[in-house]
């Protein structure tokens, strides 16, 4: 049974670096197009329904770019199409919330003091809501408002601000981001799988078949893609979010995360004003600044770090961990060698908050984060730090009997 933790360990690692390696292809692809297509220059030698072009240099060679607003009066033989970057990021970070959050939904997902759900409740929530969102934000697009570039990204703000308010009240704080984030970076892939790449096939089987193809296709995937462009950078917060509690952690987050959505589109205004050769408006990173150091103002009003699962509410936890007969000699081990930094108020220097919002200072937080604690400190040298505690191979030992022994135990 222990064996199984192991691996389940290490098919989060695998699922997170595949979800990493698959983002870093499909924004760095997107944001190479954005810049691309932002600097395109008209030139009067341009054949005919070329729209601009681009000399590039890069890895010893140069590249002339063409870009055709509707497509080349004759189509070449091979297409180069940018969509699986897309899909695979969506699948391997849906792989990663099902392994973390819905596999430890009764410490990540839920909690009680927040919303008092059972696991396949919460989860049945988590789904529906990333379903719900595409079908409101594509039929917002769809709607006449969607006619409206500027004033659809403002009424989708506001979608989101909710959205970030709503899951802060049936989620953890840690839950609640990483929901946002996936809410968001679900409508970028569905623009990408339902509209971009359908469009754009529509577009290259009116060219096969000798038919004019309608420029609205272009138009639609460019509005989608303008969409995608903004919601990057907030996406990639919300995904790091996990790391560093004090950014989910207070009664604020939604407000956190509102900002966060701002601060991508003043980053985004800089690249995309200086991409397009109309100046480098620095204003835009002295706001951003100003709303990052706002952020870290909420971040710690009031100071209890809130937003996580009381240790307390994992009963079944409780009663395995914190029953076993070593637990007496672990809960000394983790007194002494690990509640100086995972405490409400750490005493080591330097750590103002319990790393990652975990604290070890009575029973109940120990027995709910077991195996963590045989994960990190047990069956790896991954805690404390640079053994700054100096934990001995035979403390190491014991943290691996004890969480082994329990789970034997449980399933006597």
């Amino acid at each position: 049974m222990y064996e199984y933790a192991i691996a389940w360990e290490w098919l989060a690692f695998a699922a997170r670096w595949f979800h990493v390696i698959t983002a870093i292809a499909w924004i760095g692809s997107s944001f190479y197009f954005i810049a691309l297509d932002l600097g395109l220059v008209k030139r009067p030698h341009l054949p005919p329904g070329a729209y601009g072009e681009e000399w590039q240099v890069h890895g010893g060679g140069f590249y002339h770019i063409q870009k055709y607003l509707v497509a080349p009066a004759q189509m070449p033989e091979h297409l180069t199409w940018f969509k699986y970057e897309s899909y695979f990021t969506w699948i391997s970070g849906f792989l990663m919330l099902c392994i973390v959050y819905y596999g430890g939904a009764d410490l990540f997902l839920i909690d009680r003091h927040v919303l008092d759900i059972s696991p396949s409740v919460a989860i049945l929530i988590s789904l529906g809501s990333l379903a719900l969102g595409w079908v409101v934000y594509d039929l917002l697009c769809k709607s006449p408002l969607g006619r409206n570039t500027w004033g659809l990204m403002a009424v989708l703000y506001i979608v989101l601000v909710f959205m970030a308010w709503g899951y802060t009240q049936l989620f953890t704080g840690r839950a609640a981001f990483l929901h946002l984030g996936a809410f968001t970076a679900t409508i970028m892939s569905a623009n990408v799988f339902m509209i971009i790449i359908p469009n754009q096939k529509i577009v290259v089987a009116d060219l096969i078949a000798g038919r004019v193809p309608d420029p609205k296709y272009g138009q639609v995937a460019k509005q989608r893609s303008l969409h995608n462009n903004y919601l990057t950078l907030p996406v990639i917060f919300f995904m790091l979010s996990n790391h560093y509690p004090l950014s989910f952690g207070t009664q604020f987050s939604w407000v956190i995360a509102a900002l966060v959505f701002l601060m991508g589109v003043t980053i985004r205004h800089w690249f995309n004003t200086t991409h397009a050769r109309k100046g480098r408006p620095t204003w835009t990173w002295i706001v951003t600044v100003i709303l990052f150091i706002l952020i870290m103002w909420l971040s710690t009003v009031p100071k209890l770090l809130t937003g996580e699962t009381d240790a307390a509410a994992v009963a079944p936890a409780f009663q395995q961990f914190a029953g076993d007969p070593h637990f007496p000699a672990v809960k000394q081990l983790v007194s002494t060698r690990c509640s100086m930094c995972h405490a409400a108020e750490p005493v080591y220097e330097g750590i103002v908050w319990p790393p990652n919002g975990v604290m070890l200072e009575n029973d109940a937080e120990i027995a709910a984060h077991a195996r963590e604690i045989y994960i990190q400190a047990g069956r790896s040298h991954a805690m404390p730090p640079g053994n700054i505690t100096d934990i001995t191979p035979d403390e190491r030992k014991l943290l691996v009997a004890w969480f082994e022994s329990a789970v034997e135990g449980k399933k006597q």
